[in-house]
């Protein structure tokens, strides 16, 4: 027996035909499989693209100079050996050292100059902090190519010592402009401005308000621009060719001696480039962490 009830309705009025109901998709089901599939097949196929030369790169450093050869790049090593880790870390042993006099100063001492560049443009203006912070940023505008020249005759007339000293010098100046775009653009976003003038309220000036209360809270925008000015400095080779030579260089200017001579030996050729690498490297996995959250800490204003 059916105990369906029809329900009753009123002359003229229209019955309304309730709509289907649609399929729910549950995902990992259909097109989201595929989709799912195909997305990592390709991320799975570029990070192979990417690691191929780091293989042949690792491999061949350590091969022996018989093993060399394009036939067999892809070979492993039928004897492992540190011999031409031993040649290149010989070669490149002084100018290592020489690049970490280099490119830590130049990150801690422009970050501390972007710093204070940033804090007085956001959140100590002063009449004209417009026009001062866009000069500043037409030095990220500058080619490098272009102020070579005029740029060895200015530091040769200021007396500045050739080489490291040189280089600390050019690589703060220019690191200055982007410092100072990081630094202004955080803390324009995430120091509130009541903090700064609770500060004043207790008697605080601009260097104290700056040391005391600003500095505590700008480790996210020193981890960007500390990886970013040694990441630059360390690989620097423009600056390093013109400004110094290969007893009081850098290591790029040494790693280029090593891989270019008229018989290059390629096992220490791709160990020196190992070696280079290894600093930014260890930098990136201590500091990575902070870097893409530093990064964006002042891209969205609140």
């Amino acid at each position: 027996m059916s105990t369906d009830v029809a329900t009753p309705h009123l002359p003229g009025e229209d019955l309304v035909t309730p709509p289907p109901r649609q399929r729910l998709v549950v995902p990992g089901t259909g097109r989201a499989v595929v989709a799912r599939t195909v997305r990592y097949a390709l991320l799975i196929v570029f990070v192979l693209i990417v690691l191929m030369p780091l293989y042949v790169l690792v491999v061949t450093s350590f091969k022996s100079g018989r093993e060399i050869g394009v036939n067999g790049q892809w070979n492993l090593p039928t004897q492992w050996t540190f011999a031409s880790w031993a040649k290149a870390w010989t070669a490149l042993g002084p100018s290592f050292v020489r690049t970490l006099q280099l490119s830590i100063p130049v990150a801690l001492i422009s970050s501390f100059i972007g710093a204070a560049n940033g804090f007085v443009l956001s959140r100590w203006r002063f009449p004209g902090a417009d026009v001062v912070f866009t000069l500043i940023l037409f030095g990220m505008f500058i080619p490098y190519q272009a102020v070579m020249i005029p740029l060895r005759e200015v530091v040769v007339w200021l007396g500045i010592p050739s080489g490291i000293p040189t280089l600390i010098f050019v690589h703060t100046i220019y690191g200055i402009p982007i410092c100072t775009l990081i630094f202004r653009n955080y803390y324009a976003t995430i120091v509130p401005v009541e903090i700064i003038e609770a500060g004043k309220v207790d008697g605080a000036g601009l260097l104290r308000t700056f040391w005391s209360i600003i500095l505590p809270i700008s480790m996210p925008g020193f981890v960007v621009t500390i990886i970013w000015q040694f990441t630059s400095s360390w690989n620097d080779y423009l600056f390093a060719i013109f400004l110094s030579n290969t007893r009081n260089g850098p290591i790029t200017i040494a790693l280029n001696a090593l891989a270019g001579a008229q018989s290059p030996d390629y096992a220490a050729s791709m160990a020196g480039a190992l070696i280079t690498s290894l600093p930014t490297l260890l930098v990136y996995i201590l500091l990575g962490r902070w870097f893409i959250g530093g990064l964006m800490a002042g891209s969205v204003k609140n």
